[in-house]
């Protein structure tokens, strides 16, 4: 039985990943801030599901809650890097400059050090996955999309890169890129608790959802051990690339 730990657990992606890879017979460990909803979870899921409390901005309560883990869940199969946000949809100039730092903390710091603790236990039994969760952000840019963009590009490279560092290991690390997707807290907290401009952004479009990325997720673990998916790009039909824009004068 394999054993995976999901980060953001608590809804949205998270969820519904936790959801389907407990369907296959995974066991997971979940991790979230939210730790009534994580209790709830753990309720609901039995004892295949471990839940782990800490902020994911928070390095030293994720140390000591991965360092502590009981003796049966050391060994960590599936790593999915999913805890992510986004705040705002102002231009760069208008920007909240702790929006900026609360994306960066969240998006890039809580995901490298969740990787830090959990790489070298792969490394050291050469087995495992890494599937982080990045966007179509991280590829083309948007207005607003400033620091969130730059933030899932990071996601995007760094998964590169670790392909690049773990050559000649039996390691794997895939990037998962979606694009709009609804029926998650994302918008609502991007847009700061205005649910009705949440609505908005999916208002008529059939949109990814999450349960569709979680399948994702479970069929790129199911490869193969010799096949590595790089990365995958995923859009909802209605969705495709935007005329490149340009500023007239007068």
């Amino acid at each position: 039985m394999k054993t995976a730990l999901v980060t953001g657990a608590t809804s949205g992606f998270g969820l519904a990943i936790c959801k389907t890879l407990l369907q296959a017979g995974y066991r997971v460990i979940g991790t979230g801030r939210r730790g009534e909803r994580l209790e709830e979870l753990s309720a609901q899921f039995g004892e295949q599901f471990l839940p782990l409390v800490f902020d994911i901005q928070d390095i030293n309560a994720i140390e000591k809650q991965l360092t502590n883990r009981p003796s049966q869940w050391q060994s960590i199969d599936l790593l999915v890097n999913n805890a992510g946000l986004a705040l705002g949809l102002e231009s760069a100039d208008k920007a909240n400059l702790n929006d900026w730092f609360t994306m960066i903390d969240t998006n890039i710091k809580g995901l490298v050090a969740i990787t830090h603790f959990i790489l070298p236990e792969m490394v050291a039994k050469n087995s495992g996955h890494i599937i982080n969760i990045g966007s179509i952000a991280g590829s083309y840019p948007y207005p607003g999309g400033n620091v969130y963009g730059g933030t899932k590009a990071f996601v995007k490279q760094f998964s590169l890169n670790l392909r690049a560092d773990l050559a000649g290991t039996a390691i794997r690390v895939s990037n998962v890129e979606p694009g709009l997707c609804g029926g998650t807290e994302f918008s609502n907290i991007r847009f700061k608790g205005d649910n009705d401009k949440a609505a908005k952004v999916y208002e008529n479009v059939q949109y990814v959802s999450p349960e569709d990325i979680a399948n994702i997720v479970l069929w790129l673990n199911q490869q193969p051990p010799h096949v590595n998916i790089n990365r995958i790009e995923v859009m909802p039909t209605a969705q495709t690339f935007s005329p490149l824009a340009v500023a007239r004068e007068g």
